[in-house]
Formats: structure tokens, sequence, C-alpha cells
């Protein structure tokens, strides 16, 4: 929109990226949001998970904010890979939340700094750990981007249903034949280049 800022842009695009990968949860059973569907494990409640333990870090130990919010898939001796996946004792409704308490704790560093505020990121190497509040909000939002695109694969594998909004898919517009038919279509021309090598 005319007239809007820098850090209201980034933030617009954080928070779309944000409704879309918790969108990609409704729906479906408590199995189908656990199940992996990748070989590397990649599942939808795993990936809110991580989006809010990612946030919780960024925006707030980065920048000397930290939300007190105990994460103790990060604690010495976890399990590596922890924090994308829900074990049997964390809920749908706690990961959920803790996702949303990120987004409040989140927004609260963003509205209190300026763009140009600097932090440090304790895990990045040493050159280049000091970072501002700009590019911790391109970071996430690229971050968040990117695992709400894993998020629509998974759910497309799960049950067939695509798009960024349930009230607007973002996808061309087709019958399930079309797509069929579409898909036909894309196999056809990958097994003639594979035929021409």
């Amino acid at each position: 929109m005319i007239g809007s800022d820098a850090k209201t842009d980034l933030h617009d695009y954080l928070q779309a990226a944000r409704e879309a990968l918790l969108w990609k949860l409704d729906g479906l059973t408590e199995y189908d949001i656990r199940r992996p569907l990748t070989p590397t494990g990649t599942n939808l409640l795993g990936l809110v998970k991580h989006a809010a333990s990612v946030e919780f870090g960024y925006f707030g130990e980065t920048f000397g904010r930290p939300s007190g919010e105990p994460l103790p898939w990060f604690d010495e001796g976890a399990e590596v890979n922890a924090d994308m996946w829900a074990t049997a004792e964390e809920s749908r409704e706690d990961i959920v939340a803790l996702y949303l308490r990120a987004w409040a704790h989140s927004d609260a560093t963003i509205e209190a700094l300026e763009l140009d505020a600097v932090g440090h990121v304790p895990h990045w190497p040493a050159d280049r750990a000091e970072i501002t509040l700009h590019r911790v909000l391109v970071h996430l939002t690229a971050e968040t981007h990117r695992h709400a695109g894993h998020a629509d694969i998974v759910r497309e594998l799960i049950d067939g249903a695509v798009g960024m909004r349930a009230d607007k898919d973002n996808m061309a517009p087709g019958d399930t034949a079309w797509w069929a038919g579409y898909r036909t279509r894309l196999e056809r021309t990958a097994r003639e280049w594979e035929n021409k090598q």
C-alpha cells in the first residue's frame, strides 16, 4: 500500500506467512498433523513448533529480550531435531499456543525497536553475529515463508488441499480433471526429456 513504511511492510509479510503456516493444520486429524511425509520427517505440527522456537530466539535473545518461555528441545543434551516434531506429550493446542505467544513476543520487539537496532545472534559466526532488526525481519519472513511452502506440499500430500489461505488459494483455476490432465502433461514432458539423454 502506498505510504506504508518498511517495518510495517516486513511485519505484514511475516504475519501472512505465520497465518498460512497455521492454516495448514485446519481440519486435519492429530495423526495427519504429526505424520512425517518426507524422508527427513517433515510434518505440519513440527514446522509450527520450529517456527515458534525460531521467533523466540531471533526476536528475543538476539535483542536481549528473552521470553522466559521454556524451550527444552534446545537444552544441552536435547535430542537432535527435537524442535521439528511434537512429542506424544505435546498437543496441537500446546504448539499453536506456543506459536501465538511467540508472535506476541516478537511483535512487542518489532514495535519497541527501530529497524536499525542492533542485536547479537549467539549461534552465528562471530564475524556476522551482529544483526539489525531489519535484517532479522527479512530473515524470519523468508524463513517462515519457506516453511509455509513446506507445509503447502505436506498438506497437499495429506488431503489435496492447496493454496496460501482458505479464502484465496492463489492456484490456477481448474477442477480435479483439469489438474490430472495438467500433471499427466508435465509427466509426459519430463519423460520426453529423459528419453533425449
